[in-house]
């Protein structure tokens, strides 16, 4: 069987969406092809997935043969029809860097360092600046053997080398089960594991082993084939996991050479590291709350150290080249992570410079800081709750770092797509409590299932539709599929025990929708009820995204507890515009009057109604649209945790003001 499709995953099947997209594949067992302009691959190698090169918007055909080809076609179908499939959940939410800023990729400053009078230009890699003692972290090449095997060596060299392997993927499981670890850096490691694993690299090595190479020197020859490989292919992303490559190349010959890399664990606290290279799973395991900045010869806006540097908040220069060499004997070290520009013992007058630069910096963040266990109120006393959208237990952590006064979005979807077949009503009773319990007594908002035929999840069977996003999704589908839509809101009911937990509608259109869902809640609680099974009430909301929602505004605001206002899919419909598609992404404008219009409208119907009125969409963290929002009489904003103690910020300086 084989199916093609447009891919949409943000910025194609660069390193992490492959190692999740490959993940997936493995849980099948047919076996699975992914084939691009003729080329057919494993779907099951992530090396070879990633060599494919598929990028955002290509086409390619997803091929099984198996007993379960037709759920490994539409579960694989349905990852790669998903445009926030690339975007882990730690870059969709992620921290913020010392400027409060969500951590983007910086923009390269120089595609290489090039000398200058006050010192070197390299890649601006992760903003922020820093001056500090310089931390020179050099370890040794690795060099093989360089002997030939004789013919009775070589069984014994494989079995070696396999032990070696093992060895690297057992010390990677180990990093994954430490709570340490952050969800970004988890993904990373998760990632530079599956390379170790890969057939492409072992198999490479082993062939090079039979071949008479001792272990150290195939490790190394393998390494260095596929890292040119990645370099060779017209994608910065990929280009960048020739140093993943290397990366694990170099732990694999570190434990057949029975040796352990040089440590960071005693860099002293703000300190600038200095190195040519330096593997993502070093920079994971390292104590980063003393590193001040990071420096180095190799890697780009693009490489695991920079994604590392910026979900971290730690300024960082990488490209510098050879000219990193004249760091290593550096004292003192100021780096602009902005610029790209590295200073070598600076003088008096820059040290002052950088020391007063540093110094603002971490007030800014300490100013925002201070917001995180503020609850800001409007000057007529209203209490304006600042909640996260997040969509998984992962994100939790970092909703509650950032101060978030609750859940205003929960996604559901993700964890019906992150699995083989339909979540039991078990698994998401277990998953919405746990939920409930992190953040009571603040409420927590549950989205029920918004799924359609532009990702589509294994077990239910969307139709081919012209235009998916007018089609068949949301509440429609799930009124349609009461066996999967019953099962939802028995987890719901059964959680709702544990906090505040109300849930919202999707998609809504029709009066009738609301009441239908409200009948079927009705008809949830009768079984539990008789069954015996401990569960709560809960409130009953809808996501205002539809124009026919905003029209019907005052009608729909008698039948529910609470408006939510998702401004990302109004401003689409609204506006008529593809929020997909590049070549109208300037009508995608939330400050167009038509969409603010409908806003207005629906705040108005639900404030006369008096029931609660929120907004889920991105435009709810804008600091220049915070101050309307809430004149339109809105008092819960929910937004990305990175955020939140910004948009409190505002919201107290608009009290003050009044």
């Amino acid at each position: 069987m084989e199916r093609s499709t447009i891919v949409r995953v943000h910025e194609g099947l660069h390193a992490r969406p492959a190692t999740r997209f490959v993940k997936l594949a493995k849980g099948f067992e047919s076996d699975v092809e992914l084939v691009k302009d003729g080329k057919a691959v494993s779907a099951k190698s992530s090396v070879k997935l990633m060599l494919l090169a598929v990028k955002e918007n290509q086409e390619v055909t997803v091929r099984a043969n198996g007993a379960d080809a037709i759920e490994a076609i539409e579960a694989l179908i349905g990852y790669l029809e998903n445009p926030k499939a690339g975007l882990d959940d730690e870059d969709t939410h992620a921290p913020a860097n010392e400027a409060g800023k969500e951590a983007a990729p910086a923009p390269q400053s120089a595609p290489a360092a090039s000398g200058e009078a006050n010192g070197l230009r390299g890649v601006a890699a992760s903003e922020g600046v820093a001056i500090g003692p310089a931390f020179a972290h050099f370890p040794p090449d690795i060099a093989g053997q360089g002997r030939m095997l004789q013919a009775e060596e070589i069984a014994g060299e494989i079995d070696r080398f396999r032990a070696a392997v093992v060895a690297v993927q057992a010390r990677m499981d180990r990093a994954l089960a430490q709570d340490s670890l952050s969800a970004g850096d988890r993904g990373i490691v998760a990632a530079l594991r599956d390379i170790a694993a890969d057939d492409s690299l072992t198999g490479e090595a082993e062939k090079a082993i039979k071949g008479g190479n001792d272990a150290v020197s195939a490790t190394i020859t393998a390494a260095s084939t596929i890292a040119a490989d990645f370099s060779a292919v017209d994608d910065h992303y990929l280009n960048a996991r020739a140093d993943d490559v290397h990366a694990v190349g170099r732990q694999i010959c570190l434990v057949l050479l029975g040796q352990d890399d040089v440590s960071l664990e005693n860099i002293p606290q703000g300190a600038i590291l200095i190195a040519d290279d330096i593997g993502a799973w070093d920079l994971a395991r390292a104590p980063l709350k003393c590193i001040g900045g990071v420096v180095c010869g190799h890697g780009g806006a693009t490489s695991h150290i920079a994604i590392i540097a910026r979900s971290h908040g730690i300024p960082a220069v990488l490209g510098l080249g050879d000219k990193i060499n004249a760091l290593r004997t550096a004292q003192e070290l100021a780096l602009d992570g902005n610029s790209g520009q590295v200073i070598i013992d600076p003088d008096a007058a820059t040290r002052a410079d950088f020391a007063g630069r540093v110094e603002a910096a971490a007030k800014e963040r300490a100013g925002l800081t201070a917001f995180k266990t503020v609850t800001p109120k409007l000057a007529d006393g209203r209490t304006i709750e600042v909640a996260a959208n997040i969509g998984s237990l992962e994100e939790i952590e970092a909703a509650q770092e950032a101060g978030a006064m609750g859940v205003g979005l929960f996604r559901t979807e993700l964890l019906f797509m992150r699995h083989m077949h339909l979540p039991s009503e078990d698994m998401q009773a277990e998953t919405y409590a746990a939920l409930a319990k992190a953040f009571a007594p603040y409420p927590v908002i549950v989205r029920t299932l918004d799924i359609g035929g532009d990702k589509p999840i294994a077990g239910i069977e969307f139709p081919d539709e012209e235009n998916p996003f007018l089609g068949w999704r949301g509440i429609r589908m799930c009124l349609d599929r009461p066996d999967i839509f019953k099962r939802q809101l028995r987890a719901l009911l059964r959680a709702a025990v544990h906090g505040n937990i109300k849930v919202m509608l999707p998609m809504v259109s029709d009066i009738s929708e609301v009441t239908r869902s409200r009948a079927l809640v009705d008809e949830c609680a009768a079984e539990l009820k008789a069954e015996g099974v401990p569960h709560a009430t809960f409130d009953l909301g809808v996501m205002i995204e539809t124009p026919a929602a905003v029209l019907i505004a005052p009608a729909l605001a008698r039948e529910v507890a609470f408006f939510s206002i998702g401004t990302n899919d109004l401003t689409q419909y609204i506006m008529a515009a593809d929020r997909l598609n590049p070549t109208v992404a300037k009508l995608n404008d939330v400050t167009n009057p038509a969409v603010m219009s409908a806003i207005e409208l629906t705040a108005r119907a639900g404030v006369a109604a008096g029931i609660m009125v929120g907004m889920c969409g991105e435009a709810a963290g804008r600091p220049d649209l915070i101050p309307a929002f809430l004149k339109m009489g809105l008092t819960e904003l929910s937004m990305s945790p990175a955020s939140i103690q910004r948009a409190k910020k505002t919201i107290t300086a608009m009290a003050a003001g009044e």
